[in-house]
Protein backbone atom coordinates (compact mmCIF):
# COMPACT_ATOMS: atom_id res chain seq x y z
CA UNK A 1 0.00 0.00 0.00
CA UNK A 2 1.29 3.39 -0.75
CA UNK A 3 1.34 6.28 1.70
CA UNK A 4 1.06 9.87 1.69
CA UNK A 5 0.48 13.06 3.60
CA UNK A 6 -2.62 14.14 1.39
CA UNK A 7 -4.30 12.20 -1.23
CA UNK A 8 -6.10 14.50 -4.24
CA UNK A 9 -8.75 12.73 -5.89
CA UNK A 10 -8.83 14.26 -9.35
CA UNK A 11 -6.35 15.92 -11.87
CA UNK A 12 -8.20 19.04 -13.08
CA UNK A 13 -7.87 22.57 -12.33
CA UNK A 14 -8.61 22.12 -8.33
CA UNK A 15 -6.49 18.86 -8.02
CA UNK A 16 -3.82 20.64 -9.86
CA UNK A 17 -3.62 24.05 -8.07
CA UNK A 18 -3.62 22.16 -4.72
CA UNK A 19 -1.49 20.05 -5.66
CA UNK A 20 1.23 22.89 -6.58
CA UNK A 21 0.63 24.92 -3.20
CA UNK A 22 1.33 21.54 -1.39
CA UNK A 23 4.29 20.65 -3.19
CA UNK A 24 5.67 24.21 -2.79
CA UNK A 25 4.96 24.22 1.03
CA UNK A 26 7.51 20.53 1.20
CA UNK A 27 3.77 18.27 1.77
CA UNK A 28 4.25 15.01 0.48
CA UNK A 29 0.94 14.47 -1.65
CA UNK A 30 -0.41 12.61 -4.91
CA UNK A 31 -3.01 14.17 -7.25
CA UNK A 32 -4.27 10.51 -9.21
CA UNK A 33 -6.70 10.86 -11.65
CA UNK A 34 -9.50 8.17 -13.15
CA UNK A 35 -7.57 8.64 -17.36
CA UNK A 36 -5.28 8.04 -18.71
CA UNK A 37 -3.72 11.55 -19.54
CA UNK A 38 -5.46 15.39 -18.45
CA UNK A 39 -9.25 15.37 -19.58
CA UNK A 40 -9.00 17.53 -23.25
CA UNK A 41 -11.14 20.08 -23.83
CA UNK A 42 -11.95 24.18 -23.53
CA UNK A 43 -14.44 23.49 -20.94
CA UNK A 44 -13.76 26.67 -18.12
CA UNK A 45 -11.94 28.81 -20.45
CA UNK A 46 -12.40 32.22 -18.61
CA UNK A 47 -10.06 32.70 -15.60
CA UNK A 48 -11.37 35.70 -13.52
CA UNK A 49 -9.33 38.49 -12.20
CA UNK A 50 -8.92 36.96 -8.44
CA UNK A 51 -7.82 33.83 -10.26
CA UNK A 52 -5.10 35.00 -12.03
CA UNK A 53 -3.61 36.78 -8.90
CA UNK A 54 -3.91 32.75 -7.47
CA UNK A 55 -1.78 31.89 -10.94
CA UNK A 56 0.72 34.54 -10.42
CA UNK A 57 1.42 33.80 -6.75
CA UNK A 58 1.83 30.08 -7.67
CA UNK A 59 4.31 30.96 -10.56
CA UNK A 60 1.82 29.92 -13.78
CA UNK A 61 1.15 33.23 -14.41
CA UNK A 62 3.45 34.37 -17.40
CA UNK A 63 2.76 30.98 -19.14
CA UNK A 64 -1.15 31.63 -18.58
CA UNK A 65 -0.70 34.64 -20.03
CA UNK A 66 1.28 33.87 -23.12
CA UNK A 67 -1.03 30.78 -23.87
CA UNK A 68 -4.55 33.09 -23.57
CA UNK A 69 -6.26 36.12 -24.95
CA UNK A 70 -8.57 38.43 -23.86
CA UNK A 71 -12.02 38.08 -24.29
CA UNK A 72 -13.61 39.17 -27.83
CA UNK A 73 -16.92 41.34 -28.19
CA UNK A 74 -19.63 39.54 -29.28
CA UNK A 75 -21.31 39.92 -32.49
CA UNK A 76 -24.90 39.39 -33.21
CA UNK A 77 -26.49 37.26 -36.04
CA UNK A 78 -29.71 37.45 -38.20
CA UNK A 79 -30.64 35.69 -41.19
CA UNK A 80 -26.79 36.08 -42.19
CA UNK A 81 -26.36 39.79 -41.55
CA UNK A 82 -24.44 40.97 -38.81
CA UNK A 83 -26.84 43.67 -36.15
CA UNK A 84 -23.80 44.85 -33.92
CA UNK A 85 -21.33 44.46 -31.20
CA UNK A 86 -21.14 44.63 -27.36
CA UNK A 87 -18.89 43.46 -24.90
CA UNK A 88 -19.37 40.44 -23.13
CA UNK A 89 -18.14 41.66 -19.67
CA UNK A 90 -19.31 45.37 -18.43
CA UNK A 91 -15.93 47.71 -18.24
CA UNK A 92 -14.66 47.67 -14.38
CA UNK A 93 -12.36 50.98 -13.95
CA UNK A 94 -8.40 50.39 -13.02
CA UNK A 95 -7.62 51.26 -9.34
CA UNK A 96 -5.31 50.67 -6.66
CA UNK A 97 -6.82 47.15 -5.73
CA UNK A 98 -5.80 44.77 -8.96
CA UNK A 99 -3.84 45.07 -11.58
CA UNK A 100 -5.89 42.73 -13.60
CA UNK A 101 -9.72 43.94 -14.17
CA UNK A 102 -10.81 42.08 -16.99
CA UNK A 103 -11.12 37.96 -17.30
CA UNK A 104 -8.47 35.92 -19.62
CA UNK A 105 -9.47 33.51 -22.03
CA UNK A 106 -7.99 29.85 -22.34
CA UNK A 107 -8.67 26.61 -23.15
CA UNK A 108 -9.04 24.17 -19.92
CA UNK A 109 -6.83 21.74 -21.37
CA UNK A 110 -4.03 24.01 -21.88
CA UNK A 111 -4.67 25.54 -18.24
CA UNK A 112 -4.55 21.79 -16.87
CA UNK A 113 -1.16 21.63 -18.71
CA UNK A 114 0.00 24.87 -17.68
CA UNK A 115 -0.32 23.79 -13.95
CA UNK A 116 0.88 19.91 -14.62
CA UNK A 117 4.10 21.08 -15.88
CA UNK A 118 4.47 23.62 -12.87
CA UNK A 119 3.37 20.60 -10.47
CA UNK A 120 5.94 18.36 -12.41
CA UNK A 121 8.88 21.34 -11.93
CA UNK A 122 8.07 21.27 -8.13
CA UNK A 123 8.40 17.67 -7.91
CA UNK A 124 4.80 16.82 -7.42
CA UNK A 125 3.78 13.83 -9.64
CA UNK A 126 -0.14 12.53 -11.40
CA UNK A 127 -0.85 8.83 -10.80
CA UNK A 128 -2.88 8.25 -14.28
CA UNK A 129 -5.55 5.34 -14.94
CA UNK A 130 -6.34 5.48 -11.30
CA UNK A 131 -10.39 5.22 -10.82
CA UNK A 132 -11.18 5.84 -7.39
CA UNK A 133 -13.78 3.26 -5.83
CA UNK A 134 -14.59 4.04 -2.05
CA UNK A 135 -12.65 4.78 0.76
CA UNK A 136 -13.00 4.04 4.52
CA UNK A 137 -11.38 6.48 7.35
CA UNK A 138 -10.10 6.27 11.09
CA UNK A 139 -9.10 8.44 13.42
CA UNK A 140 -5.45 8.48 11.69
CA UNK A 141 -5.92 8.58 8.17
CA UNK A 142 -7.90 7.42 5.61
CA UNK A 143 -7.30 4.63 2.59
CA UNK A 144 -8.90 4.78 -1.24
CA UNK A 145 -9.44 1.84 -3.08
CA UNK A 146 -8.52 2.06 -6.77
CA UNK A 147 -9.68 0.23 -9.80
CA UNK A 148 -7.53 -3.29 -10.06
CA UNK A 149 -7.78 -3.21 -6.21
CA UNK A 150 -4.52 -0.27 -5.77
CA UNK A 151 -4.93 1.07 -2.53
CA UNK A 152 -3.55 4.61 -1.56
CA UNK A 153 -3.31 5.12 2.34
CA UNK A 154 -3.42 9.36 3.64
CA UNK A 155 -3.39 11.71 6.48
CA UNK A 156 -5.90 13.22 4.60
CA UNK A 157 -7.91 13.19 1.10
CA UNK A 158 -8.84 16.02 -1.01
CA UNK A 159 -11.72 14.74 -3.74
CA UNK A 160 -11.59 17.03 -6.68
CA UNK A 161 -13.21 14.41 -8.75
CA UNK A 162 -16.04 16.54 -10.72
CA UNK A 163 -19.80 17.21 -10.04
CA UNK A 164 -20.35 13.52 -10.54
CA UNK A 165 -17.32 12.97 -7.20
CA UNK A 166 -17.11 9.22 -6.59
CA UNK A 167 -15.75 9.99 -3.32
CA UNK A 168 -18.93 12.44 -2.48
CA UNK A 169 -21.20 9.88 -2.82
CA UNK A 170 -19.30 7.17 -0.88
CA UNK A 171 -19.37 9.71 1.96
CA UNK A 172 -23.33 10.08 1.46
CA UNK A 173 -22.75 14.20 1.27
CA UNK A 174 -25.74 14.80 -0.61
CA UNK A 175 -26.02 17.86 -2.73
CA UNK A 176 -28.72 21.00 -1.80
CA UNK A 177 -30.57 23.61 -3.52
CA UNK A 178 -29.61 21.02 -6.53
CA UNK A 179 -31.60 23.66 -9.45
CA UNK A 180 -31.89 22.70 -13.11
CA UNK A 181 -32.25 25.85 -14.95
CA UNK A 182 -33.63 24.11 -18.29
CA UNK A 183 -34.64 20.73 -18.86
CA UNK A 184 -33.02 21.28 -22.68
CA UNK A 185 -29.27 20.15 -23.05
CA UNK A 186 -26.27 21.97 -24.07
CA UNK A 187 -23.96 20.76 -26.74
CA UNK A 188 -20.60 22.10 -26.12
CA UNK A 189 -17.50 21.21 -29.30
CA UNK A 190 -14.60 22.43 -30.03
CA UNK A 191 -14.35 22.80 -33.67
CA UNK A 192 -12.68 24.81 -36.29
CA UNK A 193 -15.06 26.80 -38.41
CA UNK A 194 -14.05 27.63 -41.80
CA UNK A 195 -14.15 31.61 -42.81
CA UNK A 196 -15.34 32.28 -39.52
CA UNK A 197 -13.61 35.79 -38.51
CA UNK A 198 -11.90 35.19 -35.01
CA UNK A 199 -12.46 38.84 -33.68
CA UNK A 200 -15.58 38.34 -32.24
CA UNK A 201 -17.81 35.93 -30.07
CA UNK A 202 -20.59 35.19 -32.19
CA UNK A 203 -23.78 35.14 -31.32
CA UNK A 204 -27.26 33.70 -32.95
CA UNK A 205 -30.44 33.90 -31.36
CA UNK A 206 -33.46 31.77 -31.95
CA UNK A 207 -35.13 32.74 -34.94
CA UNK A 208 -37.99 31.93 -33.02
CA UNK A 209 -39.50 30.83 -29.94
CA UNK A 210 -38.90 27.03 -29.41
CA UNK A 211 -35.55 26.96 -30.87
CA UNK A 212 -32.64 27.27 -28.88
CA UNK A 213 -29.53 29.86 -29.38
CA UNK A 214 -25.81 28.87 -30.59
CA UNK A 215 -22.92 30.82 -29.97
CA UNK A 216 -19.37 30.38 -31.84
CA UNK A 217 -16.31 31.59 -29.60
CA UNK A 218 -12.96 32.04 -30.89
CA UNK A 219 -10.49 30.17 -28.10
CA UNK A 220 -7.49 32.63 -28.45
CA UNK A 221 -3.90 31.04 -28.52
CA UNK A 222 -5.59 28.22 -30.60
CA UNK A 223 -6.90 27.83 -34.09
CA UNK A 224 -10.32 26.27 -32.74
CA UNK A 225 -13.94 27.51 -31.87
CA UNK A 226 -15.58 26.85 -28.51
CA UNK A 227 -19.32 25.85 -29.94
CA UNK A 228 -22.00 25.90 -27.77
CA UNK A 229 -25.96 25.27 -28.27
CA UNK A 230 -28.71 24.54 -26.57
CA UNK A 231 -30.73 21.47 -27.91
CA UNK A 232 -34.80 21.83 -27.86
CA UNK A 233 -37.02 19.14 -27.50
CA UNK A 234 -39.14 21.14 -29.99
CA UNK A 235 -37.32 21.23 -33.24
CA UNK A 236 -37.20 17.38 -33.39
CA UNK A 237 -34.62 15.90 -35.38
CA UNK A 238 -32.94 17.91 -37.65
CA UNK A 239 -32.71 17.28 -41.32
CA UNK A 240 -29.03 17.93 -42.68
CA UNK A 241 -29.74 19.90 -45.82
CA UNK A 242 -26.50 18.39 -47.78
CA UNK A 243 -27.70 14.71 -47.56
CA UNK A 244 -31.47 15.49 -46.61
CA UNK A 245 -30.36 12.69 -44.17
CA UNK A 246 -32.32 13.33 -40.84
CA UNK A 247 -29.61 13.45 -37.74
CA UNK A 248 -31.18 13.77 -34.23
CA UNK A 249 -30.47 16.91 -32.75
CA UNK A 250 -30.21 15.41 -28.98
CA UNK A 251 -27.62 13.46 -27.81
CA UNK A 252 -28.04 11.76 -24.45
CA UNK A 253 -27.16 14.55 -21.93
CA UNK A 254 -23.35 13.92 -20.23
CA UNK A 255 -22.69 12.10 -23.34
CA UNK A 256 -20.41 12.77 -26.16
CA UNK A 257 -22.02 15.09 -29.21
CA UNK A 258 -20.90 13.96 -32.57
CA UNK A 259 -19.28 16.10 -35.45
CA UNK A 260 -22.51 14.80 -37.19
CA UNK A 261 -25.04 16.52 -34.61
CA UNK A 262 -22.33 19.47 -34.21
CA UNK A 263 -23.21 20.74 -37.98
CA UNK A 264 -26.82 19.95 -38.35
CA UNK A 265 -27.72 22.43 -35.39
CA UNK A 266 -24.67 24.57 -37.04
CA UNK A 267 -26.94 24.76 -40.58
CA UNK A 268 -30.28 24.55 -38.97
CA UNK A 269 -29.41 28.02 -36.58
CA UNK A 270 -26.88 29.77 -39.26
CA UNK A 271 -25.24 30.94 -42.34
CA UNK A 272 -22.27 28.81 -41.98
CA UNK A 273 -22.41 25.26 -44.07
CA UNK A 274 -20.00 23.18 -41.72
CA UNK A 275 -17.51 22.93 -39.20
CA UNK A 276 -14.70 20.60 -39.07
CA UNK A 277 -11.90 18.85 -36.92
CA UNK A 278 -13.90 17.96 -33.57
CA UNK A 279 -11.63 17.56 -30.72
CA UNK A 280 -13.94 17.34 -27.97
CA UNK A 281 -17.43 17.69 -27.05
CA UNK A 282 -19.73 17.33 -24.22
CA UNK A 283 -23.49 17.58 -23.84
CA UNK A 284 -25.06 18.30 -20.33
CA UNK A 285 -28.42 19.66 -18.82
CA UNK A 286 -27.44 22.75 -16.89
CA UNK A 287 -27.90 23.01 -13.30
CA UNK A 288 -26.66 23.96 -10.02
CA UNK A 289 -26.17 22.67 -6.46
CA UNK A 290 -24.20 22.71 -3.01
CA UNK A 291 -22.72 19.82 -1.06
CA UNK A 292 -24.27 19.63 2.14
CA UNK A 293 -20.83 19.93 3.87
CA UNK A 294 -17.28 20.19 2.21
CA UNK A 295 -15.40 17.98 4.63
CA UNK A 296 -16.30 14.72 6.29
CA UNK A 297 -13.57 13.44 8.82
CA UNK A 298 -10.17 13.29 7.10
CA UNK A 299 -12.14 13.77 3.49
CA UNK A 300 -12.58 17.28 2.19
CA UNK A 301 -14.69 18.29 -1.11
CA UNK A 302 -13.00 20.95 -3.68
CA UNK A 303 -14.21 22.16 -6.56
CA UNK A 304 -17.41 20.77 -9.06
CA UNK A 305 -17.54 17.73 -6.26
CA UNK A 306 -18.30 20.62 -3.62
CA UNK A 307 -20.39 23.19 -6.06
CA UNK A 308 -22.02 22.51 -9.47
CA UNK A 309 -22.21 25.83 -11.69
CA UNK A 310 -24.19 26.61 -14.97
CA UNK A 311 -21.00 27.76 -16.93
CA UNK A 312 -23.08 31.51 -17.66
CA UNK A 313 -21.04 33.33 -15.31
CA UNK A 314 -17.97 32.09 -15.48
CA UNK A 315 -17.59 31.28 -11.93
CA UNK A 316 -17.44 27.70 -12.19
CA UNK A 317 -13.54 26.64 -12.55
CA UNK A 318 -12.62 30.08 -10.79
CA UNK A 319 -14.49 28.86 -7.78
CA UNK A 320 -13.07 25.44 -7.70
CA UNK A 321 -9.36 26.86 -7.81
CA UNK A 322 -9.71 29.30 -4.81
CA UNK A 323 -10.95 25.93 -2.75
CA UNK A 324 -7.88 24.94 -3.30
CA UNK A 325 -6.01 27.83 -2.56
CA UNK A 326 -7.63 28.04 0.86
CA UNK A 327 -7.24 24.48 1.51
CA UNK A 328 -3.68 24.26 0.84
CA UNK A 329 -2.19 26.42 3.25
CA UNK A 330 -3.99 25.09 5.93
CA UNK A 331 -3.68 21.74 5.44
CA UNK A 332 0.23 22.22 5.28
CA UNK A 333 -0.08 23.77 8.72
CA UNK A 334 -1.70 21.17 10.05
CA UNK A 335 0.67 18.91 8.74
CA UNK A 336 3.68 20.98 10.51
CA UNK A 337 1.58 21.23 13.95
CA UNK A 338 -0.84 24.09 13.79
CA UNK A 339 -4.27 23.03 15.68
CA UNK A 340 -6.65 20.94 13.74
CA UNK A 341 -9.70 22.97 14.15
CA UNK A 342 -7.44 25.56 11.13
CA UNK A 343 -9.50 22.85 8.92
CA UNK A 344 -12.86 23.35 10.01
CA UNK A 345 -12.93 26.63 8.49
CA UNK A 346 -12.27 25.41 5.50
CA UNK A 347 -15.98 24.42 5.24
CA UNK A 348 -16.98 27.03 7.06
CA UNK A 349 -14.94 29.90 4.38
CA UNK A 350 -15.61 28.22 0.98
CA UNK A 351 -19.21 27.04 1.55
CA UNK A 352 -20.71 30.68 2.17
CA UNK A 353 -18.61 31.94 -1.11
CA UNK A 354 -19.70 28.95 -2.95
CA UNK A 355 -23.09 29.72 -2.31
CA UNK A 356 -23.19 33.31 -3.13
CA UNK A 357 -21.04 32.37 -7.01
CA UNK A 358 -23.90 29.76 -7.71
CA UNK A 359 -26.39 32.38 -6.91
CA UNK A 360 -24.65 34.92 -9.11
CA UNK A 361 -24.29 32.50 -11.78
CA UNK A 362 -27.99 31.83 -11.73
CA UNK A 363 -29.31 35.26 -12.00
CA UNK A 364 -26.84 35.63 -15.02
CA UNK A 365 -28.15 32.80 -16.69
CA UNK A 366 -31.69 33.73 -16.38
CA UNK A 367 -30.62 37.46 -17.33
CA UNK A 368 -31.29 39.04 -14.07
CA UNK A 369 -27.67 40.18 -13.44
CA UNK A 370 -24.59 41.67 -15.54
CA UNK A 371 -21.14 40.16 -15.89
CA UNK A 372 -19.81 43.00 -13.97
CA UNK A 373 -17.05 43.81 -10.80
CA UNK A 374 -19.18 40.82 -8.95
CA UNK A 375 -17.73 38.14 -11.14
CA UNK A 376 -14.32 39.11 -11.26
CA UNK A 377 -14.09 37.64 -7.50
CA UNK A 378 -11.42 40.45 -6.41
CA UNK A 379 -14.59 41.59 -3.72
CA UNK A 380 -14.94 38.20 -1.80
CA UNK A 381 -14.17 38.28 1.86
CA UNK A 382 -14.11 36.13 4.65
CA UNK A 383 -15.08 39.19 6.96
CA UNK A 384 -17.63 36.60 8.93
CA UNK A 385 -14.54 33.94 9.24
CA UNK A 386 -13.60 33.02 13.12
CA UNK A 387 -9.99 33.39 11.60
CA UNK A 388 -11.02 37.15 11.03
CA UNK A 389 -9.66 38.71 14.16
CA UNK A 390 -9.21 43.10 14.01
CA UNK A 391 -10.16 46.27 15.59
CA UNK A 392 -8.84 48.46 12.67
CA UNK A 393 -11.13 49.58 9.77
CA UNK A 394 -8.95 50.85 6.92
CA UNK A 395 -8.34 47.02 5.77
CA UNK A 396 -10.55 44.71 7.67
CA UNK A 397 -9.73 41.31 8.57
CA UNK A 398 -11.10 39.04 5.93
CA UNK A 399 -10.82 41.54 2.90
CA UNK A 400 -8.24 40.49 0.36
CA UNK A 401 -5.30 42.62 0.33
CA UNK A 402 -5.34 45.28 -2.59
CA UNK A 403 -2.25 45.66 -4.84
CA UNK A 404 -1.17 49.05 -3.77
CA UNK A 405 -2.21 50.96 -0.88
CA UNK A 406 -0.84 54.10 -0.06
CA UNK A 407 1.42 53.56 -2.75
CA UNK A 408 3.37 50.08 -1.75
CA UNK A 409 2.90 47.74 -3.68
CA UNK A 410 1.72 44.85 -1.32
CA UNK A 411 1.56 41.94 -3.92
CA UNK A 412 4.87 42.14 -4.23
CA UNK A 413 5.53 41.87 -0.34
CA UNK A 414 3.40 39.02 0.04
CA UNK A 415 4.10 36.62 -2.78
CA UNK A 416 5.03 32.85 -1.39
CA UNK A 417 3.49 30.22 1.10
CA UNK A 418 4.10 32.14 4.20
CA UNK A 419 2.29 34.44 6.66
CA UNK A 420 3.30 37.94 6.54
CA UNK A 421 3.21 41.01 8.87
CA UNK A 422 2.61 43.78 7.07
CA UNK A 423 3.03 47.30 8.65
CA UNK A 424 1.57 50.57 7.25
CA UNK A 425 0.14 53.95 8.19
CA UNK A 426 -2.70 52.53 8.76
CA UNK A 427 -1.45 49.83 11.46
CA UNK A 428 -0.96 46.81 11.80
CA UNK A 429 -1.84 43.30 9.39
CA UNK A 430 -1.14 39.36 9.45
CA UNK A 431 -1.58 38.06 6.07
CA UNK A 432 -2.80 35.18 5.38
CA UNK A 433 -0.68 32.77 2.71
CA UNK A 434 -4.00 32.75 0.37
CA UNK A 435 -3.77 36.99 1.03
CA UNK A 436 -6.67 37.94 2.86
CA UNK A 437 -5.79 39.68 6.09
CA UNK A 438 -6.47 37.28 9.16
CA UNK A 439 -5.55 39.90 12.07
CA UNK A 440 -5.59 43.81 12.22
CA UNK A 441 -4.63 46.53 15.28
CA UNK A 442 -3.41 49.61 15.56
CA UNK A 443 -0.08 48.21 17.24
CA UNK A 444 1.20 44.48 17.33
CA UNK A 445 -0.72 43.83 21.28
CA UNK A 446 -2.65 40.63 20.44
CA UNK A 447 -0.70 39.53 16.94
CA UNK A 448 1.25 36.91 18.88
CA UNK A 449 -1.88 35.54 20.83
CA UNK A 450 -3.44 35.18 17.27
CA UNK A 451 -0.49 34.02 15.24
CA UNK A 452 -0.03 30.90 18.04
CA UNK A 453 -4.23 30.00 17.37
CA UNK A 454 -3.40 29.71 13.56
CA UNK A 455 -0.44 27.70 13.16
CA UNK A 456 1.27 31.05 11.80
Amino acid sequence: MQHTDVLIVGAGPTGLTLGIDLARRGVTALVTEKGPALSPGSRGKGLQPRTLEVFEDLGVLDGILAAGGPYPPTMTWRDGEQLGERPMFDPVEEDEGSRFTEPWMIAQWRTQEILYDRLRTLGGQVLFDHEALTLTQDTDGVTVTFTGGTEIRARYVVAADGGRSTLRRALGIGLAGGETLSLDPIVVADVRVPGLSRTHWHMFPPAEEGTGFLAICPLAGTDHFQLVAQVTGVEGALETPATGETVSHAPRPDTDATLETVNALLRARTHLPTATDLTWSSAFVPRTALADRFRAGRVFLAGDAAHIHTPAGGQGLNTSVQDAYNLGWKLGAVLRGAPARLLDTYEEERRAVAAGMLGLSTAIARSEARRGRSTRQLDLNYRESSLSQGTTSSLRAGDRVPVTLAGTDLHALIQGPDWTELTLPEGVFLVRPDGYVGWSGPTREGLAEYAAQVGA
